[in-house]
């Protein structure tokens, strides 16, 4: 039995604590550093380079790991990719459960749909040229692991957890050593991207006289914003935030049931079963969002019990947890092994990303380029919010469709982005395959994307 002023008692609790407040300083730095909030460099970031940091040069005076002291318990660096691999599922989760409002018009629903479908291309695009980048490394440095390039899609498109996850199932299931730092210093290398490349174009947007930043832009909340008809009181004798925690968490319990029963059936592919927490949460969501809707129409519901104020703030939460946890993981040795590999990757990464998208929004958001443009680099390089801090910067008041699309465009995404989830884990064992495959795919879905180009051509 342990006694309650044990390290392994308060390990977690002073870790999450160093998390929060790395959180609050990187937050301070960007108010007194003019640079550092013209940088577009995302909070958390910031938070998580700042522990880097530290850890760093903790590691480089006492010659230990900074997290794995009694202090943090002795396994800090686990618990924190343990983090990072459960927060990235809640922070969907979350964003699942709110209200989609109202009915689309055919034209918005083909917008979201080519928003989704731009998002999987993105992910094609990025794993051609990682793949290829990672075959090449590997004719010039014997015992390269080939597949390494596939994790840049989780990297840039899918953020920090994913990278993490299919790190992991690299590093465990196939031998890449160093795997899972690997995938989470391409997701720090996507946020550097978002910035440089947002920076960069919201200057050019400036010289053309598109945008002031003469201005700041600030986000007033209205009351329909924080509470809609219908709902229950924000307090009664349970806080509505504590209702909204317990769906979240209800969903993830029925998805963690799920991965045990599919694990025990497939025990082969348990690492990957379990590497698509964040899918499976997003079906458990959905499944009980169904019953909620079902049960409501029957009246046996009569009130509305999520909240899409609280769920947006508590799937930020997790994704700021996850962000900062993430980063702070990375394991030093594995940046100085593969440093220039990284770069280069890193580099390309930004390049394809910003110019694909660059002729995408030309052909299908004419309305719109810029806010889309904005939105989709910001989001194929960091995360969702990254992309919102972009857009931000040219349509404050989110006036355009863009901010809708970035929310509403997962479903498209998934469905066709699921097949290309299952082909990483096929990556370090075919990885010439793999490579023509994703070409194939990448072409398949350019296709449905410029579907109106192509065959209003043909007649």
């Amino acid at each position: 039995m342990s006694n309650f002023w044990d390290f392994n008692v308060w390990g977690f609790s002073n870790l999450l604590a160093i998390l929060l407040l790395s959180l609050l300083a990187a937050n301070m730095l960007k108010k007194w550093i003019p640079l550092l909030q013209k940088s577009l460099i995302p909070t958390s970031v910031l938070g998580g380079a700042i522990l880097l940091i530290i850890s760093g040069i903790y590691k480089f005076v006492f010659k230990t790991e900074m997290f794995d002291t009694k202090f943090f318990g002795g396994n800090g660096t686990a618990l924190m990719e343990v983090i990072t691999y459960h927060t990235l599922a809640l922070g969907f989760i979350a964003s699942t459960f709110k209200s989609t409002g109202g009915k689309m018009t055919k034209k918005r629903t083909g917008e979201i749909f080519d928003t989704g479908v731009t998002t999987v291309s993105n992910y094609l695009l990025q794993a051609i040229f990682g793949v290829a980048i990672s075959l090449i490394v590997a004719l010039i440095v014997p015992g390269f692991f080939k597949a390494a390039g596939a994790l840049l899609p989780f990297g840039y498109g899918q953020g920090t957890g994913q990278a993490m996850n299919y790190g992991n199932i690299y590093e465990t299931e196939f031998g890449f050593e160093g795997g899972k730092s690997f995938g989470l210093s391409i997701a720090a290398l996507g946020f550097i991207s978002a910035a440089l490349g947002g920076v960069v174009h919201l200057n050019i947007l400036k010289k053309r006289g598109k945008i002031d930043w003469s201005r700041s832009v600030e986000s007033r909340l209205r009351g329909e914003d924080i509470e809609t008809a219908n709902e229950i009181p924000m307090q009664e004798s349970i806080d509505k935030l504590t209702i909204q925690v317990a769906l979240v968490l209800a969903a993830y319990l029925l998805s963690y049931l799920i991965m045990m029963g599919l694990g025990n059936l497939l025990p082969g592919m348990r690492a990957v079963i379990y590497g698509f927490n964040f899918l499976l949460g997003v079906l458990a969501a959905t499944l009980i969002k169904l019953v909620i809707s079902v049960l409501t129409k029957k009246n046996v519901i009569r009130k509305t019990y999520t909240n899409n104020f609280l769920l947006t703030r508590v799937s930020n939460f997790f994704f700021d947890i996850m962000v900062v946890a993430g980063m702070a993981a990375i394991r030093l040795q594995v940046l100085a092994r593969y440093w220039a590999i990284l770069l280069i990757m890193g580099i390309v990464g930004m390049l394809i990303t910003y110019f694909y998208n660059r002729i995408v929004v030309k052909k299908i958001f004419p309305e719109y380029p810029e806010e889309q443009f904005l939105m989709m680099y910001g989001m194929y390089t960091g995360t969702a919010s990254t992309g919102t801090i972009l857009l931000r910067e040219l349509d404050g008041e989110f006036k355009t469709p863009a901010a809708e699309n970035m929310v509403y465009q997962n479903f498209p995404a998934i469905v066709f982005g699921f097949p290309m989830m299952l082909l990483a884990t096929l990556a370090p064992v075919k990885p010439v395959l793999c490579l023509f495959i994703f070409i194939a795919f990448f072409a398949v879905m350019n296709v449905i994307l410029f579907r109106r180009q192509i065959f209003r051509k043909k007649t």
